[in-house]
């Protein structure tokens, strides 16, 4: 499959970057096609821009600032997001992604009537990792996961309802011992074993 690899970490020696480079080589061993998208690294500006807003409703979306990103994202038919979670949300890099390469003509489209938005994704497969300070029961039991349900039913439910989507997040990992991080790459190696080669 043709694996889109997104990290959004601004430390080249962070743990996330550690485990996008995991889960990249995992897959090109497994004979995936892979593109690694450094949100950090390649300078990916966040703010949608006023012809991008100007256009959201357009006959036609003005990409061309992220014509890139975005046909990179819509040629994907598998997507691994590598991020921190901050504030129980996403980095602001990776939120502005969303904002600008997950628009119109790209990842959905709108609606004649403004009513749902159709799914343009041909995403079979898609996992979220994510490094969180919080302990898992203040994500879980308090705030009942909003970045898990954010991405599963507002993101890959409105734009690529096919996807098989799983998110494996790394509680309290501000400094963890080293056999948890082991126990944790374990788990995302699981995960992308089981997709399949076509």
């Amino acid at each position: 499959m043709k694996c889109l690899v997104v990290v959004a970490h601004p430390l080249p020696d962070s743990l996330c970057r550690s485990l996008a480079r995991l889960a990249a080589d995992r897959l090109e061993a497994a004979g995936h096609e892979v593109t690694i998208e450094d949100l950090y690294g390649s300078g990916f500006a966040p703010a949608l821009t006023e012809a991008e807003r100007r256009s959201y409703y357009a006959a036609a979306f003005d990409a061309s600032a992220v014509a890139g990103e975005a046909a990179r994202l819509a040629d994907a038919e598998a997507l691994v997001l590598v991020f921190p979670t901050w504030w129980y949300g996403f980095p602001a890099v990776l939120k502005g992604w969303f904002d600008r390469v997950w628009a119109p003509g790209i990842a959905f489209d709108h609606a004649a009537d403004f009513g749902p938005i159709k799914p343009r994704l041909k995403l079979r497969h898609a996992l979220a990792v994510t490094t969180l300070g919080s302990p898992w029961w203040i994500d879980t039991l308090v705030l009942w996961q909003p970045v898990r349900r954010i991405l599963r039913l507002a993101i890959f439910g409105a734009c690529a309802r096919g996807a098989r989507f799983t998110m494996l997040s790394l509680h309290s990992a501000e400094n963890p011992p080293r056999q948890r991080v082991e126990r944790f790459e374990r788990r995302i190696a699981a995960v992308l074993d089981r997709w399949p080669a076509r």
